[in-house]
């Protein structure tokens, strides 16, 4: 299994729908990096399974700043190449506020993390990320 982290910011509103018995919450997560002079984006399509992908779906916003971890795969379809992430973890960091003076921390005031092994408790813990 290959794990990584990536963050950016969301490409659109994620979007909640039924596979079979359960639920899967899909988004597409910008990076960024400098080749040379110039900054290459790579887009990460992004699922979360369950009541806790439904549950997050209301605060991952287009403009949104996420990080999140997981297994990494990749997916070939017409000749090309597409990089995908089953979410394991995410933070949300923040991001663009709409016309609401609240609307950008309220996501962040209510648990910013979001984990499926809840033993370590000091993982979701924001306040150190560098960036």
């Amino acid at each position: 299994m290959l794990v990584g982290t990536a963050a950016g910011n969301l490409g659109k509103d994620a979007e909640t729908r039924q596979a079979g018995k359960d639920t899967v919450t899909s988004f597409s997560v910008a990076t960024q990096r400098m080749v040379g002079k110039e900054k290459v984006t790579t887009w990460i399509d992004c699922s979360i399974w369950g009541k806790r992908g439904e549950g997050l779906a209301p605060y991952l916003k287009k403009g949104s700043t996420v990080s999140c971890t997981g297994e990494l795969f990749s997916h070939e379809h017409q000749g090309k190449t597409y990089l995908k992430m089953k979410v394991d973890q995410i933070a949300l960091l923040g991001g663009k506020r709409d016309g609401n003076s609240s609307g950008g921390s309220s996501s962040q005031s209510k648990s910013s993390t979001a984990k499926n092994n809840s033993s370590n408790d000091d993982a979701g813990d924001t306040d150190d990320i560098p960036f």
